[in-house]
C-alpha cells in the first residue's frame, strides 16, 4: 500500500511534549510494512500503563498524563494508531478496517513491545480498538480503565448526531483536525494546541485514516465488525479483574455509555468508578491529570 509520512519538523517545538519518539516496522497486512510511533517513558521494568487515543487525535492528547504517571512510577506506552501521530498513513481509505486496526496494534503491543501486567486506558477509538484487544488476549491486561468510549455490535440504536459525524467525516470538503478536536472540548483549545493536533497532516493527502474511521463503528447487525465485537463481549462477560469506567460529564457522544460495561463487566464491581467533572469528549485534554490520578489510584489499590 501507498504511505505517507509525516515530516519530523510538523511536530518540533509542541507544547509540553518534549518525549522521545520510538518507532518499529510492522506488517500492514498487505504484503508490505508500516513505521508506527509510539512513546515509551518512565522505568522499563516497571508494569506498563498503555494509553490510547483515538479519532482524529494522537498521543500528543496524553501530555500532560504521562509526567503525571511516570511521576507515580510507572512505565506509559502511547502508540500513535496507523494512520495518526508519527505513525504512517497509507493514503486510500481502503487501505483501512476496524480490524485491521486491531491486528496493526495486537502487533506492535505484543508481538514487538511484549506488554504483559498491562493497566490499559482507552478513550474513544482508542477503546473500541483496545478493548478488543483485552477480550483477544486477556491474560496480558491486569486492569482496565475506559473513559467516553464503547464497544458496539450494531445491535442497538444509533443517535442521529453520530450518523451525521460519519456524514460529515466522509463528505465534508474541509476535515480541519485541530477545530474538530477543540469542538469536543469543555475548555478552548490554544491556537498552539490547536496547531499540536493538525501536526500530523500537513495536507488533506495524510487525512485518509482519519475520515473514514467514523464509518468504521457498528451500526447496523450487518456490520462486518458485528461478529468480532459480539466475541469481544462473550469475554469481557467474564473479565473479572478490576475494570473501571472514568467518563466526562460533558460528552453528549458516549452519555450514559457506562451503563452497559457496569451491568456486562463483572470486573466492574466494587471499583470506585467515577465522572470526571468539566471534560468533553476528549477529557484527557480537559482534566488529563485528575484522569491519571485515577488510573494510579486503582493501580495502588491492587
Amino acid at each position: 500500500m501507498k504511505t505517507l509520512r509525516t515530516p519530523d519538523e510538523r511536530f518540533a517545538g509542541l507544547p509540553d511534549f518534549a518525549f522521545e519518539p520510538h518507532y518499529l516496522d510492522i506488517n500492514d497486512g498487505d504484503g508490505g510494512t508500516l513505521r508506527v510511533h509510539y512513546l515509551d517513558e518512565g522505568p522499563a521494568d516497571a508494569a506498563p500503563v498503555l494509553l490510547m487515543h483515538g479519532e482524529p487525535s494522537w498521543s500528543f492528547l496524553y501530555r500532560h498524563m504521562i509526567p503525571v504517571l511516570v511521576a507515580a512510577g510507572h512505565r506509559v506506552v502511547a502508540p500513535d494508531l496507523v494512520g495518526f501521530g508519527r505513525s504512517d498513513k497509507p493514503t486510500e481509505t481502503t487501505d483501512y478496517s476496524y480490524a485491521r486496526h486491531v491486528a496493526w496494534m495486537a502487533d506492535v503491543l505484543f508481538d514487538h513491545l511484549d506488554l504483559t501486567d498491562i493497566t490499559y486506558f482507552g478513550q474513544d477509538w482508542g477503546g473500541m480498538i483496545g478493548l478488543r484487544l483485552v477480550a483477544e488476549h486477556p491474560h496480558r491486561f491486569a486492569r482496565v480503565v475506559i473513559g467516553n468510549t464503547g464497544l458496539p455490535t450494531g445491535d442497538g440504536k444509533i443517535s442521529k448526531a453520530f450518523l451525521e459525524w460519519q456524514r460529515f467525516s466522509k463528505e465534508s470538503p474541509v476535515f480541519p483536525i485541530g477545530k474538530i478536536i477543540g469542538g469536543g472540548c469543555a475548555l478552548p483549545l490554544s491556537a498552539e494546541v490547536t496547531a499540536g493536533y493538525d501536526a500530523p497532516f500537513p495536507d488533506d493527502t495524510y487525512k485518509a485514516g482519519a475520515r473514514i474511521f467514523p464509518t468504521f463503528v457498528p451500526t447496523s447487525p450487518d456490520d462486518p465488525s458485528h461478529d468480532a465485537n459480539v466475541a469481544a463481549w462473550s469475554v469481557l462477560e467474564k473479565f473479572d479483574r478490576p475494570f473501571l469506567c472514568a467518563f466526562s460529564d460533558s460528552d453528549p457522544l458516549t452519555k450514559g455509555g457506562d451503563e452497559t460495561f457496569l451491568r456486562n463487566v463483572p470486573g466492574t464491581a466494587g471499583q470506585a468508578h467515577t465522572t470526571i467533572v468539566g471534560a468533553g469528549h476528549f477529557l484527557q485534554e480537559d482534566k488529563g491529570p485528575e484522569v491519571a490520578q485515577v488510573i494510579i489510584d486503582l493501580i495502588a489499590r491492587g
